[in-house]
């Protein structure tokens, strides 16, 4: 597939996810803040791998889920993200392509290994996530291909890829290309201690260089520092075009062309596990809106997708999502 034109280009952190059930003592035991996002280095990384139950392999990250999403759902899109010559970078490489997504980042030939994410998923279906960073800290602005980003309707930005610093110059990089395109920059928060982290900068990327923002109800509420959603909802009104927040059970709420639209949970029989739930909702959100669909139907497609990818492990779709939303949104 080339990677002209594509609907959504994504940054992001390319990462292998290592996903294994654990009890809550598991979690304690390791001293970890349960459903959080935990950044570790390669020692604890190993130790913990030694110790945590029979796990799967499948090639994740924020954004990169997302963009497989968007695959998924019928739509065009394209992955800028580093790995190493490694055995996982190559996992990472053969299935991010074999999901639709062009994916042409040259890896990292020296350095630290291809990153990986530890997931320990409770019987609550609660996920903690312990991050190893790896070779993603080695994405610099060289890597921002700009005749991708010029070409895609969206570049799509994760925000846990702030951290590092030679990351944030692609960041700005890729919005300035974007925006002096004629295209649209999105971003994502990701965690609210990413939030807590790098609150002002946040602040600052949203009022001058993002269109759509994707928030969950703590992420917003964090970067606005109030106690409230709906003193949330009113602090990001005018700072950007759109901002996609998303609240679990309790739904969506979108704001943007001066109206408020508030999009119901989609049913789930059972929640399995709520890894991606958030970079799903992205994915159809974004379907959606590179397709010219009202703001409520894209909400609705990001909550169908979201409701699929909780109903199992892992972060990448199982059932047709493009059925599942052509039967469910005009």
């Amino acid at each position: 597939m080339g990677n002209a034109g594509v609907d959504v280009a994504g940054i992001g952190n390319a990462i292998v996810d290592v996903l294994a059930q654990a009890d809550d003592a598991f979690v304690a035991d390791q001293g970890l803040s349960k459903g959080t996002m935990n950044l570790i280095d390669a020692a604890r990384a190993d130790r913990l791998y030694g110790a945590m139950g029979p796990g799967r392999e499948v090639s994740g990250g924020s954004a990169a889920n997302t963009i497989a999403g968007v695959a998924h759902l019928g739509g065009t899109g394209a992955f800028i993200g580093k790995v190493r010559d490694d055995e996982l970078g190559r996992i990472f490489r053969h299935d991010i392509r074999a999901a639709g997504v062009g994916f042409e980042t040259a890896p990292a030939v020296e350095g630290a290994p291809t990153a990986r994410c530890l997931i320990l998923v409770t019987p609550d279906a609660n996920r903690t996530l312990c991050t190893f960073l790896g070779a993603c800290l080695e994405l610099g602005p060289e890597d921002v291909d700009e005749t991708l980003i010029a070409g895609a309707k969206v570049s799509y930005l994760e925000g846990y890829l702030w951290d590092p610093p030679r990351a944030k110059e692609a960041f700005l990089k890729t919005a300035k290309v974007a925006h002096e395109a004629g295209r649209q920059t999105a971003l994502t928060l990701s965690d609210p201690f990413c939030v807590d982290r790098h609150r002002a900068e946040f602040r600052a990327l949203v009022d001058g260089h993002i269109d759509v923002l994707f928030a969950n109800e703590e992420e917003i509420c964090s970067l606005y520092e109030v106690d409230s959603f709906d003193a949330a909802l009113q602090a990001v009104q005018g700072r950007c075009r759109v901002a996609a927040l998303t609240r679990s059970e309790k739904g969506a709420v979108i704001v943007g062309d001066g109206q408020v639209h508030v999009v119901d949970a989609e049913p789930v029989e059972q929640v399995v596990d709520t890894t991606g739930a958030g970079d799903l909702f992205a994915a159809g959100f974004l379907f959606g809106y590179t397709h010219g669909h009202s703001l409520y139907d894209c909400g609705r497609m990001g909550a169908i997708a979201a409701a699929e990818i909780i109903s199992h492990f892992g972060a990448r779709p199982e059932a047709r999502l493009d059925r599942l939303i052509a039967e469910k949104v005009a």
